[in-house]
């Protein structure tokens, strides 16, 4: 079930409109209709051009911000709490042309996630993807923490059991 009424596709479209995204020259080339991967391109222009005339650091990075945790929660659905908590960059070579970075939440993955969560308690799992150049060269690796919960029964509308939450006034 997806977590929002947004088709990846509209999400897609609308990201490639975004401020953030649309003037750094970050596009979002592919959105899985399952929700389980991504691919984004980010060109080369004036905006992002740092000092010495390679890919500003924070465009590197801000192209695979959101990825994960929007794979993640449309993944697991309703039923979870998903954010980002940490992440890091390490830069590899420099980056000029077009670079991109994929992005493929696995159901094993998922799997995961769903047990470390089962009773309540919290996953901070970690996920790795590369920035690579067109000719394959790669330009940096990005490392990003979720932080995940199974919402409490009273949050997500069921009861402990599995059965809806009657709703009475008192």
């Amino acid at each position: 079930m997806s977590r929002r009424t947004l088709s990846p596709q509209t999400l897609r479209r609308g990201m490639n409109l975004w401020p953030p995204f649309l003037f750094s020259g970050v596009r979002v080339v592919h959105m899985a209709e399952d929700w389980s991967s991504a691919r984004v391109r980010l060109r080369m222009h004036r905006f992002n051009r740092n000092y010495v005339g390679t890919h500003f650091g924070g465009s590197l990075f801000a192209m695979g911000d959101p990825f994960w945790m929007l794979l993640a929660m449309n993944s697991l659905g309703r039923d979870y709490i998903v954010w980002d908590k940490a992440g890091e960059i390490d830069f590899v070579a420099p980056g000029r042309g077009d670079v991109f970075a994929d992005f493929t939440l696995t159901e094993e993955r998922l799997r995961e996630i769903r047990e470390a969560t089962a009773d309540g308690g919290k996953a901070l799992p970690w996920f790795e993807n590369e920035v690579v150049a067109a000719d394959g060269t790669v330009v940096a690796r990005v490392r990003k923490q979720l932080y995940v919960r199974r919402k409490p029964a009273k949050e997500n509308g069921t009861a402990r059991r599995g059965g809806p939450v009657q709703h009475t006034k008192g």
